[in-house]
């Protein structure tokens, strides 16, 4: 879980030695050795958005429901730099974590960026939370493949606040950005469950958490989603575009 904004790291890219040409043999050669030009290094992030341009993706205060306000000590963004990505053991992830915000990293993965945000419902204490993490490469693909992994390893952990038993259910949902999968947490001394919906969109997965409705935050998270989708499409384009 990702409750605090992790240290950012600028990339260091390892300068590659120079070439140098083969002399000529002939009678005529003077000798002299040319040096090549070095190939040019990639980066690892070209075209990948950043924690700034991903904030500007989420969905604004003007699409939450009246009661709902933003959380201050919840928002997170990598800014215009990237982390340097990580991956650690996922066998045993911390179950508990499935109910917070970032849950996302139980896959054991880290992305190059993020931005997060939390709203709470002041009347009902019902909370939406919205977040769109950046991976290189296919992983963000595996990360959201990863999370049935999760839920096996998961099936079920004890609520910190009411020392029940929570159930954990999951699986894969169509109509999402490129692949989705959905977690249900229920619990019978809830009043309502949580609904997890992680959403592939390129190299980026939008991730939600809702408490929001009598259906376990079903439909408000399918609803999020999809408001965050549309967006982090046209905040892609834009970025193309130069």
């Amino acid at each position: 879980m990702r409750l605090a904004s992790p240290a950012v790291k600028v990339l260091a890219v390892a300068a590659l030695p120079l070439a140098l040409a083969a002399c000529s043999s002939g009678s005529s050669s003077s000798g002299s050795t040319a040096a090549a030009k070095p190939a040019a290094t990639k980066d690892p992030n070209a075209n990948l958005l950043t924690g700034s341009q991903l904030k500007k993706a989420l969905a604004p205060a003007s699409y939450f429901p009246s009661g709902f306000a933003a959380d201050p000590s919840l928002a997170r963004d990598t800014g215009n730099t990237y982390q340097t990505p990580s991956t650690k053991s996922a066998a045993k992830p911390h179950c508990a974590g499935l109910g917070s915000t970032s849950w996302i990293s139980l896959t054991g993965v880290e992305g190059v960026s993020f931005a997060q945000n939390s709203y709470i419902n002041k009347n009902t204490s019902a909370e939406l939370d919205q977040e769109i993490d950046v991976y290189r490469g296919r992983t963000a693909a595996d990360v959201v493949k990863d999370l049935a992994k999760v839920v096996a390893a998961c099936p079920n952990y004890t609520d910190s606040d009411t020392h029940s038993t929570v159930k954990v259910t999951g699986a894969s949902t169509a109509g999402l950005g490129d692949g989705a999968y959905t977690i249900t947490l229920t619990d019978s001394a809830w009043e309502s469950g949580t609904t997890l919906i992680a959403t592939r969109v390129g190299t980026a997965v939008v991730i939600v958490l809702s408490t929001d409705g009598s259906d376990n935050g079903a439909a408000s998270a399918k609803k999020l989603t999809q408001q965050i989708v549309a967006s982090l499409k046209a905040q892609s384009n834009k970025a193309k575009q130069g």
